[in-house]
């Protein structure tokens, strides 16, 4: 099937490059395309509620190319927030990695003000969503309304996974969380918060800064109930981005002081910024899960 797809790419190449060259041999003048919008293969864009907050959202799903064949067959999910950034990466990963996992992307805030969008983009309610305390700063919390993870972890578990498990066949007992930065935050509290949302913790660069206190206090939590994390973690930063390294690494000591040994923990740093460690990220990430279901 890989071997089909390469070649598959190999021969469009080449035929967009026949194209192009005929082009050139027989348009002088610079030609005006028509734009339109890309829409990815096999990605289903379903809108879903946050029904206690009132929220509109959508899902971006992927199903393996055998899921309509094998009927019998319940198959991991992998979800992940920031949707609109990650699918791509995502999805080209997991097609070479993970052929049998279904992807479950979540969007920001779809009907949210659109002053605020004019003003801080698109992915302003993620600011909102995936940060676990409030800002200090009074106007920056009036305007974003920062530390509202636990409503957001509410919408994922009562709306999008029920939503997924009532329509899809999956493996309940197989769910991955993939989160970077913001998102990697999320993903760490919803590990010491909720440990049972999923079974595996994808955590890219997670934007810890000023939240260890709080998260600390969540794991004493779970180590004085002697609470079982029985959860997969992998987490990564960038070998330069030193100060939110230096939180990462608090971060792994307060889940490791648990003491929990149903937990196991995959440690890597990679080379260079925020920026440039997020690719790396998605494809050793999804190559340690693929090796690893656990």
């Amino acid at each position: 099937m890989r071997i089909m797809k390469l070649l598959f790419l190999s021969m469009a190449i080449l035929s967009l490059n026949v194209v192009m060259a005929q082009e050139t041999e027989t348009n002088d003048d610079i030609q005006t395309v028509e734009s339109s919008d890309l829409r990815l293969p096999k990605i289903q864009v379903v809108p879903i509620k946050d029904t206690k907050a009132n929220r509109q959202y959508e899902l971006y799903i992927k199903l393996p190319e055998d899921y309509a064949e094998n009927k019998d067959a319940n198959y991991p999910v992998l979800y992940f927030t920031d949707a609109m950034w990650h699918i791509e990466m995502l999805s080209g990963a997991t097609e070479y990695l993970m052929e049998n996992a279904i992807l479950v992307g979540i969007s920001w805030q779809k009907d949210i003000s659109e002053a605020l969008k004019q003003e801080a983009g698109e992915h302003v309610s993620r600011y909102r969503d995936y940060s676990v305390i409030e800002s200090n700063k009074l106007e920056h919390q009036a305007k974003y309304q920062f530390g509202q993870a636990s409503h957001h972890l509410d919408f994922i578990r009562d709306d999008v996974i029920n939503y997924v498990e009532n329509n899809y066949r999956t493996d309940p007992d197989n769910r991955s969380y993939f989160g970077y930065s913001l998102g990697g935050l999320f993903g760490a509290y919803i590990l010491l918060k909720q440990p049972d949302t999923f079974k595996n913790y994808l955590l890219g660069s997670p934007s810890l800064s000023g939240d260890i206190p709080y998260l600390s206090e969540l794991a004493s939590n779970l180590r004085s109930k002697q609470a079982s994390l029985n959860s997969n973690v992998f987490i990564s930063y960038g070998a330069l981005e030193k100060e939110l390294g230096e939180h990462a690494e608090a971060f792994i000591m307060i889940v490791k002081n648990i003491n929990d040994e149903s937990l196991i923990i995959q440690q890597e740093v990679m080379k260079g910024t925020h920026q440039t460690a997020f690719p790396m990220t998605v494809v050793q990430s999804i190559t340690w899960l693929s090796i690893n279901q656990y």
